[in-house]
């Protein structure tokens, strides 16, 4: 049995495509591929990834990927998705230095850059109640329950 997208996924992967493609040109660039990923799946693909997938894209533009070729590789992707593996790469945008938690400095900056519209003083309410101990760290497995099972009206 093929397991399919559900048309809120479908959705969301045609929601990428447009804001990746600002200037609408129907079709995407490795950069706007790079952004279209980051939206969908929260993480910035390697220059290697984005090529191979430009590779696989057989489209007859030599300029970019059609928005059907998106959807059919965003669509694959999204099913072959451990839904773990999300909240880690969620998690490595945040610990920009690799060094195994977030810093209320690193949620600061990730939030300007991708939702800039949420105050600074929500992120500073929702990193004290995920960083249980109070040290300034959130760590991984902190990270993780928070986004498995917490529900916060803060964001």
């Amino acid at each position: 049995m093929q397991r399919r997208i559900s048309q809120e996924q479908k959705t969301n992967i045609l929601q990428a495509f447009q804001l990746a493609d600002k200037t609408s040109k129907g079709y995407l660039d490795k950069h706007d591929l790079k952004v279209a990923f980051v939206y969908l799946f929260g993480y910035k693909p390697s220059s290697y990834e984005v090529q191979e997938l430009m590779n696989k894209s057989n489209d007859d533009t030599s300029s970019g990927m059609t928005i059907d070729t998106f959807l059919r590789i965003a669509s694959t992707k999204t099913l072959a998705q451990d839904p773990d593996d999300h909240i880690r790469q969620v998690f490595q945008a945040f610990d920009m230095e690799c060094r195994g938690f977030i810093t209320l400095d690193n949620a600061k900056r990730v939030f300007s850059q991708v939702a800039p519209f949420v105050s600074a003083k929500n992120v500073e309410n929702v990193f004290r109640e995920i960083d249980g101990d109070g040290d300034g760290r959130v760590s991984y497995k902190d990270f993780e329950f928070m986004m498995k099972y917490a529900v916060s009206d803060d964001l």
